[in-house]
């Protein structure tokens, strides 16, 4: 197996290294901005979806839809990272954000139960699961994108603005929300027909994403390796790097049930059990996600210095010892600025993880399964962790076990504890044979 980036010439100038990197970002943040949107208008449009039962039951039906759309994003991580690794990274992404557009404008435009009955969350079903689609096959894509484009002796820096903007669309996401909230609408407006502008907003923005990427050049590796590779980008080849897909699966399983425990679910979490009122959680969360996307660039230029496992260490342990005691302090009635601090400890310790995940995994496979090698096992261990943690976080409150959440995410921290502490250095084999295409 080689497992480094493999050798690249520096076919392309500076600015068009920096404006490909923004472009595949840019296109990145929208497609996060629509996935974000859903969670974070869910307060106001599941009663138009689910109008009875009490507001933890509707919470409950939305976030099983959202569970539901996560099982589509290994069809998506499989499919879309074959094509990204066969036809290259550019039509992948393009194709990726087209479905991700058509998902918000399906949500937008369909009307509520008391119109269509039980087609109005079938419909959402159905967009949700073509987004969930999109979103498989974006992740793998953009970070073998964003890995394979950035300079050799700054891969971190760059690989962290993935996350930078998947954290930028959820924030936009918010902000848009308190636009809405404090500004031009009121809540009974938001509740009735206000929560259809965001997803309309969201398709908009995708088709100038739809632009940029269309503008992109492709990676030089995946140039070089499309040119003289006899290999497949198949499950078959895929399964050929066992090692690495459990490498994968274990570093994501504790890290996407701490990311959307602490981003997607947060939301809800402090009105649902804290007891803050809609605009105040929305402000919490904006202000706290607002220096977690902040500080993504710093985690992942220190990690160019002291090493990805280091990050991952240091994130599996404080992750493992403090998920659960961070989370009881948040359940009790406080001020707005005792949870803002609590909140934010929390999202330190995930940029351990957040920061570096897409180049770790990146560094783990070669260029002609790069894509499907990242993507796939990410997208089945997201559906299988991330996708139903607000649901289990919301199923225990409703069987008066709220606690033991906290408990489970830890353990799921463990998890990547265990498999960081035994793993290699992946800098180390990348600098084996790098050459220097810095910009």
């Amino acid at each position: 197996m080689n497992g480094h980036f493999d050798r690249q010439v520096p076919s392309i100038s500076h600015r068009k290294r920096l404006f490909n990197i923004f472009s595949g970002s840019v296109g990145n943040l929208v497609e996060y901005f629509d996935w974000a949107i859903y969670a974070a208008f869910a307060l106001y449009f599941a009663p138009v979806f689910f109008p009875e039962g009490d507001q933890t039951a509707q919470l409950l039906n939305t976030a099983a839809v959202f569970a539901v759309g996560f099982i589509f994003r290994p069809l998506g991580g499989w499919l879309l990272g074959s094509l990204a690794d066969r036809k290259g990274r550019k039509s992948a992404l393009i194709l990726s954000v087209t479905l991700m557009c058509t998902g918000s404008l399906i949500i937008a435009c369909t009307p509520g139960y008391a119109v269509i009955g039980g087609w109005a969350p079938a419909l959402l079903l159905f967009a949700r699961m073509l987004q969930g689609f999109s979103i498989g096959g974006e992740y793998g894509s953009s970070a073998t994108y964003l890995s394979e484009m950035a300079s050799s002796h700054r891969r971190g820096y760059y690989s962290s603005f993935q996350y930078f903007t998947i954290v930028l669309g959820q924030l936009l996401a918010l902000v848009l929300l308190m636009l809405l909230q404090k500004l031009f609408l009121t809540s009974v407006e938001l509740h009735a027909w206000g929560w259809r502008i965001p997803f309309i907003v969201g398709g908009l923005l995708a088709v100038i994403a739809i632009g940029l990427r269309g503008n992109m050049a492709e990676t030089d590796a995946f140039a070089e390796q499309h040119t003289f590779s006899s290999h497949h980008a198949n499950l078959q080849e895929l399964l050929k790097y066992p090692k690495q897909i459990f490498t994968v699966v274990a570093l994501t399983a504790g890290g996407t049930v701490s990311y959307y425990t602490f981003t997607v679910y947060m939301q809800k979490f402090l009105v649902n059990t804290t007891g803050f009122s809609k605009d105040d959680a929305t402000v919490i969360c904006a202000i706290a996600l607002l220096v977690f996307m902040l500080i993504q660039p710093v985690f992942g230029l220190i990690s160019d210095f002291v090493g990805r496992r280091f990050m991952l260490i240091a994130f599996g342990a404080c992750a493992t010892a403090f998920t659960a005691p961070i989370l009881a302090m948040l359940s009790q009635p406080q001020s707005i600025q005792s949870a803002l601090v609590w909140y934010i400890c929390a999202l330190v310790i995930i940029s351990g993880y957040s920061s570096v995940n897409a180049i770790v995994k990146a560094e783990l496979f070669p260029v002609h399964i790069r894509a499907l090698g990242v993507g796939f096992p990410y997208a089945v261990t997201v559906a299988l962790f991330g996708g139903t943690a607000e649901y289990l976080a919301l199923w225990l409150k409703n069987i008066g076990h709220p606690d033991w959440f906290g408990f489970y995410v830890s353990a799921c921290a463990a998890l990547s504890l265990i498999v960081s502490l035994t793993m290699k250095e992946p800098m180390v084999i990348s600098r084996l044979n790098r050459t220097d295409d810095s910009l």
